[in-house]
């Protein structure tokens, strides 16, 4: 993450610029200097996972009791000195950056490769050195915070710049996280997760102005230093040449010093020597090789800019002033109006920044200024799509006409020309709103979909530039974004509002050919909240529309998205609208809730028997029955391992579960944990989509699963343990066992599936375990990639789009069903 070459460079050439600082200290200091204010501390939570999962077991699907007791000591310690810690999560991935995802993901799939190869040879967890964060662990570390009363937030576009815009907004201490993109960014200090003493609450302090000083440039530059280095909008190989002609006519190349840091000199060196001379009479294209790359570049440096900051090195017109929605936003400094840059030595000097806001957005709106008519551009931020969209001017009305950016293309089209997916446009609400949410996880925080803006600014704002999106109901739309920005919800806004969603790795082996994909396993789930929240198309009064999915499975090079087609849903009473589930208070609501989130599993006809389970094991079960039913390769042992683990974590603390050892690892053991979470993560989804049915902490994991004594439970059946033995000789759980297993059963006997025990499969069917045919994965998504009764490791990728029809399951050659 962050500029090529920069950490390094910081670490071995420029150790000077690291300070070593004390978190209670800056408190204190903080405290002294503003009387009555609370010291507060953003933390880019994506960038901390990796710290934040402590327990020495990963491989087995993830330590979620013991996770959870690690962040509740994070968040123990901090507040016990008095400061506050508002968490930001990424909650899209922008055009710009996906080269750059999908870059990541392929690597991360080596990466589990080798993994599960080191399991199948030693039949031990990998050392720390290949450690993989477990399934999920960024969706749940959500709710984990906001049960824990944190102040918890999902971006509406690039995490790392809603971070730096809150902290210098807000007179924040500091940044917490590990991105060298935020030694760019001009805000507030930045401070390393990585190299945070918890029990001393000291760290390292990173400090701009002091890179700046060895670099000889000023923090205006540092954001085109960054794109000529690389980052993740500009590829590090599209200006490798340009830097190697730096390197060689530097004259001061340091012979201690790495060839990565002296590129980095040699090109600083080049900004203060030569670049400077012509700034401000000079396009940057006139002294860089652009050459097609040139919206690309201005776009890179223009993603640096917080609200009201500008850059010296976009050709400017000399004070002028342009109007955006009535606003008058100047393109100039006023020296007499400028405060003075904050330094990284005193983490509380701040800056204030004028800000020109995007009603729509609520951020403010870069100035980006076009080297062709040296005019400024003002940059309109589409919510949806998270990118900076030009405003080009009719040349017959004279107005700006907000440019829409074809997604195959990449390149700005008229916005009436055609789309694949038929778009409707919207005009936000500006209001608070706090309906359909999940109460469990109420806060106090304030309801302002951006805590960066005062709510009475919201109220004063010019009506919105209006925005295209799959769904055309403003209220809607409104409850989405909003619980999106909350982190209340996960996906459904991104499919509401792009039509667009991901899905990072996960561990499963490519060389299994049982056990199917979770992309492939779930997939079914999410045509049908599709078909809930867009519309299936059947009404005659619409085109079903398409979502694109960035979903990690093996052959999948990711070149495009899957284009998938929402599914019908068989509700009984018919498929509620949106309205009535989400905003309708009216008694017996709950029910229609619930029948939809049934519905979304084809699960309707177990819905009596789903409600007599107690809680927290209703949503398991609803899940296993879904799972037993999809996966035919999935046999009696399994439903005992993922029950008996269900029960008996009931009884167990963190350090319990800490202290369990195994008697080694087994690779499939390892697919399955991450398969049940990837469906807990489905849940919630599923569960956000209806108007929440069911109370989210009954699928959090830490009350449902953990991957170790699963893991535990699974060898012991395997080995032929009883019930008995497997619920710990423990009466109670054996009849909540028994019970369990009960439900399961039946509703797979409905759906036609018997789940019989592995030894009668290998008694049957000798030698072909493991090795199944088309029946291995029933399909019941009514869509397949090449057809009837082909195997799923056979659909391969691409960007079809897949046409739902009837309702069909893959006639199993296994003999599983009958």
């Amino acid at each position: 993450m962050g500029v090529r070459g920069l950490q390094g460079f910081v670490g071995s050439t420029c150790p000077h610029i690291c300070t070593v600082v004390n978190f209670k200290e800056l408190a204190e200091r903080h405290r002294n200097k503003h009387p009555g204010g609370t010291p507060t501390i953003v933390v880019d939570a994506m960038c901390c996972l990796r710290y934040w999962y402590t327990p020495e077991s990963w491989i087995c699907g993830g330590q979620w009791r013991e996770y959870f007791s690690a962040l509740r000591d994070f968040v123990k310690t901090f507040t016990a000195v008095g400061i506050k810690l508002v968490f930001f999560f990424d909650g899209t991935v922008e055009q710009g950056k996906r080269d750059e995802w999908v870059r990541r993901r392929l690597k991360n799939s080596r990466e589990i490769s080798r993994v599960f190869h080191y399991i199948k040879s030693h039949k031990e967890q990998p050392g720390r050195n290949m450690f993989f964060i477990p399934s999920g662990l960024a969706i749940f570390t959500r709710f984990a915070l906001k049960t824990l009363g944190q102040e918890t937030l999902c971006s509406l576009q690039e995490a790392d710049y809603e971070v730096a815009s809150y902290g210098l907004q807000n007179n924040c201490l500091g940044v917490l996280g590990e991105d060298t993109d935020y030694l760019i960014y001009d805000t507030c200090p930045y401070f390393s997760i990585g190299d945070l003493c918890l029990e001393s609450l000291s760290t390292v302090m990173l400090c701009r102005e002091k890179l700046c000083e060895s670099l000889n440039i000023s923090l205006a530059d540092l954001p085109l230093l960054a794109c000529l280095l690389g980052n993740d909008i500009i590829p590090e190989g599209m200006f490798e040449s340009f830097r190697y002609k730096c390197l060689s006519s530097y004259t001061s190349v340091k012979e201690n010093f790495d060839k990565k840091g002296n590129i980095i000199l040699a090109v600083a060196d080049h900004i203060s020597k030569v670049l400077r001379l012509h700034q401000g009479e000079k396009k940057l294209e006139e002294m860089l090789p652009l050459g097609p790359n040139k919206a690309l570049f201005y776009k890179g440096v223009a993603s640096y800019l917080l609200p009201g900051q500008i850059s010296p090195w976009f050709f400017q017109k000399p004070k002028g002033l342009i109007t955006l929605d009535k606003q008058v936003v100047s393109m100039n400094s006023d020296p007499e109006s400028e405060q003075e840059v904050p330094m990284c030595t005193d983490p509380e000097s701040k800056q204030g920044v004028p800000m020109c806001t995007d009603p729509e957005s609520k951020q403010g709106v870069p100035m980006c200024t076009d080297p062709e008519s040296k005019q400024g551009v003002p940059m309109c931020i589409d919510p949806e799509s998270k990118q900076g969209v030009p405003i080009c001017i009719d040349p017959e009305t004279k107005q700006g006409v907000p440019m829409c950016i074809d997604p195959e293309s990449k390149q700005g089209v008229h916005s009436k020309s055609k789309q694949e997916v038929p778009m409707c446009t919207h005009t936000e609400i500006k209001q608070k709103l706090r309906l359909g949410a999940d109460p469990e996880f109420e806060l106090e925080a304030p309801m302002c979909t951006d805590p960066a803006v005062k709510q009475q600014d919201l109220m004063n704002m010019e009506p919105e530039v209006k925005q295209v999106t799959m769904v055309s109901d403003p209220e809607i739309l409104k409850v989405a974004r909003a619980q999106h920005v909350q982190a209340e919800s996960y996906l459904v806004y991104n499919i509401m509002s792009s039509g667009e969603i991901e899905c990072s790795n996960t561990l499963e082996d490519a060389l299994d050919q049982a056990l199917p994909s979770q992309a492939f396993v779930y997939r079914p789930v999410r045509q049908r909240v599709y078909s809930l929240l867009l519309g299936d198309g059947r009404d005659g009064t619409s085109t079903c529309p398409t979502v694109k999915e960035w979903f990690v499975y093996s052959g999948n090079p990711l070149r495009h998205p899957d284009l998938v087609r929402p599914l019908q849903m068989n509700i009984p009473g018919g498929t509620p609208n949106l309205k009535s589930l989400w905003l309708n208070q009216e008694p017996g609501i709950q029910g229609r809730r619930l029948d939809a989130l049934l519905g979304c599993f084809d699960l309707s006809s177990s819905r009596e028997e789903l409600q007599a389970v107690e809680n927290p094991f209703k949503a398991l079960c609803c899940l296993l029955i879904y799972l037993f039913v999809q996966v035919d390769t999935l046999c009696l042992e399994d439903l005992h391992a993922f029950i008996a683990q269900a029960l008996c974590l009931q009884g167990k603390s963190a350090v319990q579960l800490a202290d369990l050892q195994l008697d080694y690892i087994d690779p499939r053991a390892v697919q399955l944990g991450s398969l049940l979470v990837r469906g807990l993560t489905t849940l919630v989804l599923v569960n956000s989509a209806c108007g929440f049915p069911w109370r989210m902490s009954d699928f959090m994991p830490w009350n449902v699963f953990d991957g170790k004594l699963f893991h535990q439970k699974y060898l012991q059946a395997e080995k032929g343990y009883t019930v008995e033995a497997l619920v710990e000789q423990n009466r109670s759980r054996l009849t909540k066992f028994h019970t369990l297993k009960s439900v399961v059963c039946k509703a797979c006997v409905k759906e036609n599936r018997r789940i019989i025990s592995r030894q009668l499969w290998r008694s049957h069917q000798p030698g072909r375990w493991g090795r199944q045919g088309s029946g291995s994965h029933r399909t019941s998504s009514g869509y397949s990639r090449a057809g009837q009764g082909q195997h799923w490791r056979d659909q391969g990728p691409g960007n079809r789009q897949y046409e739902p029809d009837h309702w069909r399951r893959h006639s199993s050659s296994s003999g599983w069903s009958n």
